[in-house]
């Protein structure tokens, strides 16, 4: 095939989440044609698994303006900008809409099995970035689909891939066993198979992130609620208590952020939750009742609980790239150029550079990935960050160079600075002074806590 027939060829973007929407009404305000290719049954899958859970975003930060473009002529009513949308409100009052209007552009049930170069594996050089991308693709019906394409741009998101719960990034001894109780999500404690699951049941929760203060937040309120009575959350830390565990608070550029931290903080200082700081799980067993008891790597063994929910961020699955060229960091798993910007190693302020093409590129022209996926397993990713990311690529695709590498976004500050994986490392290992996150608070063993004033955790002073 030609370069002039190659470049006839739609773009192929994989996943119809918001990036991968916003990536598509971007490439058609460019004249170019998008073919977004979504696993799922609907737009936003993924959202729509979360439905239940607030953004910490208000609509005027998860709404790309590409996208609000092309919404405009269908008499679309873009929400308050002020108000926070849930994840059941993102997907239903804008990636429909958008994916709508984007009509035959966007195919449902379309899994992507495996992207390469037509009739080049990734050993061969020869007429290499002439030849068009080959997409597979798997239909829910049973069919398969063998489709070409000028460019590839996986939006597909890590929802499927969730962290394990055993500290060194491998499923746990017993993990798998203990499926039944275990749980990777967020839970809906309105919906009534999930109360019942954790209503007067104690629950372990592992996980330092937003998902894990949404968690802590929500099994505060069942246990305050009519019919809780006897909720108890049981908070797994691998690091201490410091003066940045629960989030940058009245600092965070995203007020809703900062509240959710204080939210957590609220759950633990009441007494709904109790703290294990130090504590690396190693295995997950059952007692002679079926509950589950947790055990670090040093033998500490907990007390049973009923439940565990594992929220300890996600992962790229990067198997249907597997003939691709790709630049990848070695830990993170993004994009070499992107990840000292967000390497959770040496910073999470959340003042990440705003990044495009040229952070985004691979050894394989034209082929990238953007949104969640972009960032590995680094968390702290923003709805806007993804938006900039495919605004920059589209423009790339239709060579609009200065466009491309022009920045167009600011991002908000967490308000919390320092390296979260310092607080994996030996104190004596540390080459600079402790920071607020990294600080001196990381105990050597595990110790429960208990938050509050009657308790009070050990500060850095």
């Amino acid at each position: 095939m030609n370069a002039t027939a190659t470049d006839q060829l739609p773009v192929v973007v994989v996943g119809a989440g918001p990036s991968g929407l916003a990536a598509a009404a971007h490439l058609v305000e460019r004249g170019l044609e998008p073919l977004v290719l979504e696993a799922g049954p609907t737009a936003g899958t993924a959202v729509r698994a979360w439905s239940h859970v607030r953004l910490f975003s208000p609509w005027s930060e998860v709404v790309d303006p590409a996208a609000e473009k092309l919404l405009a002529p269908t008499g679309w009513v873009k929400p308050d900008a002020a108000a926070y949308p849930t994840g059941g409100d993102w997907a239903e009052r804008y990636l429909q809409p958008l994916a709508d209007a984007l009509g035959e552009r966007v195919r449902v049930g379309a899994t992507v099995t495996g992207v390469s170069r037509a009739g080049r594996d990734r050993i061969v050089d020869a007429d290499r970035e002439g030849q068009p991308f080959v997409v597979h693709v798997a239909y829910a019906d049973g069919r398969e689909e063998r489709l070409f394409a000028r460019a590839v741009i996986d939006a597909s998101g890590t929802w499927a891939t969730p962290g394990p719960a055993g500290a060194a990034g491998l499923p746990a001894l017993g993990e798998r066993a203990a499926a039944d109780r275990v749980s990777y999500r967020v839970p809906d404690l309105d919906a009534p198979a999930d109360r019942a699951r954790h209503a007067g049941k104690r629950t372990a929760v592992i996980g330092s992130g937003a998902s894990a203060f949404t968690a802590l937040a929500a099994l505060a309120n069942l246990a305050k609620a009519e019919g809780g009575a006897g909720t108890k959350a049981l908070w797994i830390l691998r690091r201490g208590i410091s003066g940045s565990t629960f989030g940058g608070g009245s600092a965070d550029q995203l007020p809703a952020r900062g509240a959710l931290g204080l939210a957590a903080k609220a759950a633990v200082d009441e007494g709904h939750a109790d703290a294990v700081t130090g504590f690396r799980t190693e295995a997950i067993e059952r007692d002679g009742d079926g509950r589950l008891i947790l055990v670090a790597e040093d033998g500490t063994r907990l007390d049973p609980v009923d439940e565990i929910i594992v929220l300890t961020g996600f992962r790229p699955d990067l198997s249907f790239l597997s003939e691709l060229r790709l630049g990848l960091d070695e830990r993170l798993q993004s994009p070499v150029a992107l990840a000292p910007l967000i390497d959770p190693n040496q910073h999470s302020c959340g003042t990440v550079y705003p990044h495009g093409v040229n952070e985004l590129s691979h050894p394989e022209q034209d082929a990238y990935i953007v949104g969640m996926k972009s960032y590995g397993r680094a968390p702290t990713f923003l709805a806007l960050t993804g938006y900039e990311q495919v605004r920059s690529i589209a423009a790339a695709l239709a060579g609009d160079r200065e466009a491309a590498e022009r920045v167009e976004l600011t991002l908000p500050e967490t308000g919390v600075c320092g390296g979260a994986g310092l607080f994996d490392q030996p104190a004596a290992d540390k080459t600079e002074g402790p920071s607020e996150e990294s600080g001196c608070c990381g105990p050597a063993a595990p110790e429960l806590i208990q938050l509050g004033t009657s308790n009070p955790a050990s500060s850095c002073g």
